[in-house]
């Protein structure tokens, strides 16, 4: 059995990793493709996260202490009829009758601020203020650079990787706008294109129109353009020499630990 998990933190994740890996070793042949997303505190990065988990539908379990981000999570969890589970909330409300007080709601009060700590936290931040493109003129300071047509898996496997400690970037290659100069120039990062089928991509596309309420046939989802803009971005993988990977049938994770893999080859060691 294959069973999608999305694991949902407004903190480091950690605690609610190993309350799923304990979970989950109770069941025997299950194929788990965990989806992880750290440092959720704003409506923004829920909602891209919702798009994933619309497209990968399994189970979602979370520790989030904002109480309109939890019920939008919530709510739409409801909606699309996935189960939304909070581990702690049982423990939580125990031990406010025992002892007689409310939970602190500080995301992350549990782990020490140790330097590890610090580092993964500035690895996000940065991370998040590179995505799709933004911040350019500071790419020098990333760890990874990912590059790959619009929905080929650029932000989730960012924000996956920048949780293990490592300063992501991404943009998109749009045939219309090329990406600036700075991008072929680079030499610290390491820049890994990112991507898929023509297939797969168009219905991972109409899975986001149809979310938008948008029913209109675009070059966004034909089969021609589609493919085209897919061979235009391997043609300038191939061109720059940027080692790629082909997400089509390969978890957030699955990418993560190929490109981490890719990291040590080339002698760039472990994230912080």
């Amino acid at each position: 059995m294959r069973l999608h998990l999305h694991l949902l933190s407004d903190s480091t994740g950690e605690t609610l990793e190993n309350i799923a890996k304990a979970a989950l070793a109770q069941y025997d042949d299950v194929e788990t493709l965990r989806h992880f997303w750290p440092m959720v505190r704003s409506e923004a990065h829920l909602e891209r996260i919702l798009e994933e988990i619309a497209q990968n539908p399994g189970l979602v379990l979370f520790t989030l202490v904002n109480t309109d981000i939890r019920r939008t999570l919530e709510d739409r969890c409801r909606t699309m009829g996935l189960p939304a589970v909070a581990p702690l909330d049982s423990v939580n409300d125990a031990l406010s009758t025992l002892l007689g007080q409310e939970a602190k709601a500080r995301p992350g009060r549990q782990h020490t601020l140790d330097a590890a700590y610090f580092a993964r936290v500035d690895a996000i931040q940065f991370t998040i203020a590179h995505d799709d493109g933004l911040g350019w003129e500071d790419w020098e300071e990333a760890d990874i650079l990912l590059v790959g047509v619009s929905r080929s898996s650029k932000t989730p496997t960012s924000i996956y990787l920048a949780n293990r400690g490592f300063k992501t970037a991404n943009i998109p290659i749009v045939l219309e706008s090329p990406p600036p100069d700075l991008l072929f120039k680079l030499k610290h990062p390491l820049i890994v294109g990112l991507t898929t089928s023509a297939e797969r991509l168009i219905q991972v596309r109409r899975n986001r129109l149809l979310q938008l309420n948008e029913g209109r046939e675009t070059e966004y989802v034909d089969h021609d353009a589609v493919a085209r803009e897919v061979a235009h971005a391997r043609r300038l993988f191939g061109d720059n020499g940027w080692p790629v990977i082909d997400v089509t049938r390969r978890s957030i994770e699955e990418t993560a630990a190929a490109i981490i893999k890719l990291c040590g080859e080339r002698g760039r060691g472990e994230a912080p």
